[in-house]
């Protein structure tokens, strides 16, 4: 609306700090549903155990917003009954044990509420066609494995995203690491159509290692890219 029913005088801090409304006393009030509200939340995680306040998937996820939501309204506005509340958190909290009773007898339930476990590298190499289905991009998947103290992915021999998004590595042993794309970030912009010196070249796409002769322009054997990058073999030093 254009024009306001009322005038509002600025900066009238009865109305900012209390309400128009509401009485002074309502104060107490909140704070009363406060108490309560915070106390269904704490229900609630018992309920949901360790694995509600560590790193969540999406189920959980939606559990946490929604009782966020219902506690919320309840801690403050007046014409949200508690007990209104109180049935939303059984509900939420019951459909949580419900479903987890679900995905642990039908595993493919499982897979479809939370998500299945994705194979993102094998021995050294991107697997693209899960990379690609997947919504992240290449400096986020090396920015996490570089957290994990990786090099290069020939240290690598399988890389996952697990349910909740985190990045699970298995590594090779040091006598079978092999030359692989570099993953630091001065490595993976230095990169070549044409490359200036002979010797074991990573594809920048899917980290297939080629050799290479020096001033050779080719493409990538797996995925047809042509930008290459230098491979490096260093153990991995945790």
């Amino acid at each position: 609306m254009l024009f306001l029913a009322a005038p509002i005088e600025p900066f009238d801090w009865n109305r900012i700090f209390l309400s128009e409304d509401m009485p002074p006393l309502f104060l107490l009030e909140i704070a009363f549903r406060c108490l309560l509200t915070y106390l269904f939340i704490i229900g609630a995680l018992r309920v949901t155990g360790r694995r509600g306040v560590r790193q969540l998937s999406l189920f959980e996820l939606s559990i946490i917003l929604a009782l966020g939501s219902a506690a919320g309204d309840a801690m403050f506005y007046d014409d949200v009954p508690i007990l209104h509340v109180l049935v939303v958190f059984l509900m939420v909290s019951g459909l949580y044990l419900l479903f987890n009773r679900l995905t642990e007898r039908f595993p493919r339930f499982s897979d479809w509420l939370e998500g299945a476990p994705v194979l993102l590298v094998e021995d050294g190499r991107i697997h693209l066609e899960n990379f690609t289905k997947q919504n992240l991009t290449q400096k986020e998947l090396f920015g996490e494995m570089r957290q994990l103290q990786v090099e290069h992915l020939g240290q690598v021999r399988r890389a996952y995203i697990e349910a909740t998004g985190d990045i699970s590595l298995y590594f090779f042993e040091d006598k079978d690491v092999k030359a692989g794309l570099p993953i630091w970030p001065e490595r993976v912009a230095d990169t070549h159509r044409r490359v200036q010196e002979a010797g074991s070249h990573a594809c920048a796409q899917c980290a297939h290692v080629q050799e290479l002769a020096r001033g050779e322009a080719t493409k990538c054997r797996v995925c047809q890219h042509d930008s290459w990058v230098v491979a490096c073999s260093a153990l991995r030093i945790a």
